[in-house]
């Protein structure tokens, strides 16, 4: 495997954990519920910091077909999410999420940086890495 191809697997890995660690920095040190699209988000991400710290431990750089996988369903969560909470038209028909409304804003940084921005951020980052991975491999045969 190249240099190439394990730097991405490291990327990736530090993109999935440090959004991981601030999720968990909202819920945890800033006491932020999740709404229940938060969780589902979170499903997405979180195994990917143990999936691919174990991918970059043992080089495995055929673990891109799994991180695309679960970054495109966690992105396009994130992304109706987003859209629930930024467009007038979604959040009117948006489904009651529990005790934690899933229109709620807890940040907005700049007038659009929510959580669900960052996550959505993250998941493309990681869609993006993993196709880069998987064009890399079919260079290297």
């Amino acid at each position: 495997m190249s240099k190439k191809i394990e730097n991405l697997l490291l990327f990736m890995w530090m993109v999935a954990l440090s959004a991981t660690m601030g999720s968990l920095y909202f819920s945890e040190i800033r006491g932020y519920e999740p709404c229940e699209l938060c969780w589902i988000q979170r499903i997405f991400m979180y195994p990917l910091v143990i999936i691919l710290g174990i991918a970059y431990i043992q080089k495995n750089a055929r673990i891109a077909v799994t991180t695309a996988t679960f970054a495109i369903i966690g992105g396009m969560i994130s992304l109706y999410h987003y859209g629930i909470q930024k467009l007038d038209f979604l959040s009117e028909s948006a489904p009651s999420c529990g005790r934690v409304s899933c229109t709620g804003e807890y940040i907005n940084l700049l007038g659009f940086i929510t959580i669900p921005f960052l996550a959505l951020t993250a998941f493309i980052l990681i869609t993006i890495t993993s196709f880069l991975i998987l064009r890399a491999l079919k260079e290297e045969k």
